[in-house]
């Protein structure tokens, strides 16, 4: 098991809830008398993973102590000193993170005990309840065990008992996590620091002795990974066309095939022909013949393939990235994935020995978690692993874009996984099966595959026919609340502006959409041209690829034919002034806000542009690259553009990953002086320039 970082989800953490009962509740005299412990994992407790044991202390009990716990001399006789219980705690907890109540109190008397038997003491990383009560509920009067439990509607039994406080404390930790995401508190470096900034409480425990709490939080030791499966998509390492046979050819002829065509697979389909839909096919590997003659003998030879080909077929979209492909094959523990288009149609096969390039699969951090999570704490616990990978990349010099992409596929596979277990929780509750075809659509930057580490949820749903209010908006809405809600609890959370399929001004049918779309291209007001933007960076994720295709054509057509639509969408690309009078930048608490004054102005020109000019493009990048090569603005603006977006999201990435680390809420802003100075004078440089792409763009408009 690895050791939590910083990034890693409070809902998913792997916890250790603890407790002791002692001789007294002077730290610096009380002796262990009782170790109580039990398992946490993804926001659940493990009850059959539990921890007691008392411990002979080599002296005698106070009375007044044993009026409280009831532990007695005469029930520790015979049982094992301190340094044997501490052996068999530590191999209990391993490296989870302990939580419990007061916990500063019981991490004083192990280290006091661990001196007196003369082990050696390294302080766990450790989270207290009390604390987080306090950042949860400030207004509560009281933070003890009792009152926390009474506020959060958490049963209480085993008081004074260690491994009863230890089951309270548990339950109290994992009922607080949605009151602290509602502070914005989500992982454990975010938990660390906001108990750390509870100085009062703090300095209480100080001058009673206790140890500090909580661990400053910092980043955990750099580990590598290997470029080359985040440079490369699965469509460039795929064998293409799939061979594909009959079922009804026997197995002789498929190893003559294999053999004439020195390939590993065959994939099989009762019409035997490719670029069909995924589903229709299966698969014979040169495993299964050598199986099936180890088992059948000679006979097995006239056998039609058909009958032994393995289904339901594993496949992997040719757009994604060889990371996922290996994580798919090390989860299945398969060596061949077909490969599907975005519209699920077959157009090739991927083997492991397509993969051999790449080096051992250790160096792939990201597996294939998200796409078999039964729920937001898996959720959030594949999405912990990205920060790391982020970093690793970064220093690989990938291109910062390049990473960008990486987070937003794991966006969209959040995004797909959360719209499959919002339908399966819709069925398990009695409200059937989605009442027609519909699409789950990504929006914003995830759509433009410019994610970065501070997404909010940005999505919407398009269905195939319905009035809105009607049964099958009602059912979409059901659908769009449980979708939100568990991204918002596996650590996307819920956008500011509301731009969520739950809410009815993202969700609707296929000709609702186009009627929004007719009416804010036909209006163009202001708060039409804020949401008219979004559906020009839709990307679809779940469901029918037809209905996003039809809606996304829809909105292009329809913005390429208003000009004065496209214009007036240019002139919203306004934003503050972000120098103050004396030419410096103008920062808040050392931070300038890269996405207003930086991204922003890019993004929002390329997709202008883009729109007037009858570009397809999705990207910034893509759309800026096709300004260029039709000649569109002067080719330095539009590659001093281009440029200037990669840097801007390589100094954010770089921000974010050590924020995440510090336990800082992630944001869009950038602490200067952070920066080197030669970086400085080039985002000085680069923010001055964009300030004058409004009229750049109103210039191109009609070039």
């Amino acid at each position: 098991m690895k050791p939590a970082t910083g990034a890693t989800p409070l809902i998913s953490m792997a916890a250790t809830a603890v407790d002791t009962e002692t001789t007294g509740l002077d730290a610096s005299k009380a002796r262990i008398l009782q170790i109580g412990a039990v398992g946490i994992w993804h926001g659940k407790i493990k009850p059959e993973r539990r921890f007691e044991l008392l411990v002979d202390a080599g002296e005698a009990v106070p009375p007044a102590a044993s009026r409280i716990h009831g532990i007695t001399d005469d029930q520790l006789v015979g049982q094992p000193d301190f340094t044997a219980a501490w052996d068999r705690f530590q191999h209990f907890t391993g490296p989870r993170v302990l939580v419990g109540h007061s916990i500063g109190f019981d991490l004083a008397v192990m280290e006091r005990e661990c001196r007196l038997a003369n082990l050696p003491w390294t302080k766990p990383r450790a989270l207290c309840v009390r604390l987080l009560a306090a950042v949860a509920n400030p207004s509560l009067a009281d933070h003890s065990l009792d009152a926390v439990a009474a506020w959060l509607g958490v049963e209480v039994a085993g008081r004074h008992t260690a491994l009863g406080d230890a089951f309270t404390a548990g339950k109290v930790f994992i009922a607080l996590l949605p009151e602290l995401r509602k502070r914005n508190v989500r992982t454990l470096g975010e938990a660390e620091l906001a108990c750390l900034a509870l100085s009062r409480d703090l300095e209480a425990g100080h001058r009673a002795g206790w140890s500090e709490p909580v661990s400053r939080p910092q980043a955990p030791v750099f580990q590598s990974v290997d470029p080359y499966a985040y440079r490369h998509r699965v469509g460039s390492l795929m064998s293409t066309p799939a061979v594909v046979v009959t079922s009804g050819q026997t197995m002789r002829q498929a190893i003559e095939l294999m053999v004439t065509r020195k390939i590993s697979s065959l994939l099989v389909s009762d019409a035997g022909e490719p670029n069909r839909p995924v589903a229709d096919y299966g698969i014979v590997t040169e495993r299964d013949v050598m199986r099936r003659l180890s088992g059948s003998g000679a006979d097995a030879l006239d056998l039609p393939v058909g009958t032994f080909a393995s289904r339901p077929l594993a496949s992997v979209r040719a757009t994604a990235f060889a990371y996922r492909a290996i994580g798919r094959m090390d989860r299945l523990k398969i060596r061949h994935l077909a490969v599907r288009d975005d519209a699920g149609t077959l157009v090739g096969v991927l083997s492991a020995r397509d993969l051999l390039r790449l080096r051992a699969s250790e160096a792939i951090n990201l597996d294939d978690q998200i796409e078999h999570a039964t729920g937001a704490a898996e959720l959030a616990a594949a999405w912990a692993t990205l920060p790391g990978v982020v970093r690793s990349l970064l220093a690989e010099a990938i291109d910062p874009r390049i990473v960008a992409e990486i987070i937003s596929e794991e966006l969209r596979a959040m995004t797909r996984r959360a719209a499959v277990l919002a339908e399966l929780a819709l069925q398990a509750q009695g409200h059937g099966a989605p009442p027609c075809r519909y699409a789950v659509l990504v929006l914003g930057s995830g759509g433009r595959g410019e994610s970065l580490l501070a997404p909010d949820q940005d999505n919407a749903i398009v269905f195939e026919h319905g009035e809105p209010d009607g049964r099958q908006d009602l059912w979409f809405k059901m659908f769009g609340e449980k979708l939100a809600d568990t991204l918002d609890a596996a650590g996307v959370p819920y956008c500011k502006g509301g731009v969520m399929g739950r809410n009815a001004a993202f969700r609707g049918s296929l000709e609702t959409w186009k009627n929004r779309v007719e009416e804010w291209v036909r209006r163009s007001r202001p708060n039409d041209l804020l949401n008219v933007d979004i559906v020009y960076d839709l990307k679809p994720v779940h469901g029918e690829v037809a209905l996003s295709d039809a809606l996304f054509d829809h909105a292009y057509a329809r913005g390429h034919a208003e000009p004065v639509f496209a214009k007036l969408l240019g002139e919203q690309i306004v934003s503050d002034n972000p120098f103050t009078l004396l030419g410096g930048l103008r920062l808040d608490d050392g931070r300038l806000d890269i996405k207003m004054h930086g991204l922003f102005p890019i993004v929002a020109a390329a997709r202008t542009l883009a729109i007037r000019h009858g570009i397809r493009a999705l990207s910034t990048r893509d759309r800026l690259e096709a300004l260029i090569a039709r000649a569109v603005g002067g080719e330095q603006d539009m590659k001093a553009m281009l440029a200037g977006h990669a840097f801007l999201i390589g100094l954010l990435l770089d921000q974010q990953i050590r924020d995440v680390y510090a336990g800082v809420p992630v944001s869009n802003r950038v602490d200067l002086a952070a920066i080197p100075r030669e970086q400085q004078g080039e985002l000085k440089t680069l923010v001055r320039r964009l300030q004058s792409v409004p009229g750049l763009v109103r210039d191109l408009m009609f070039a």
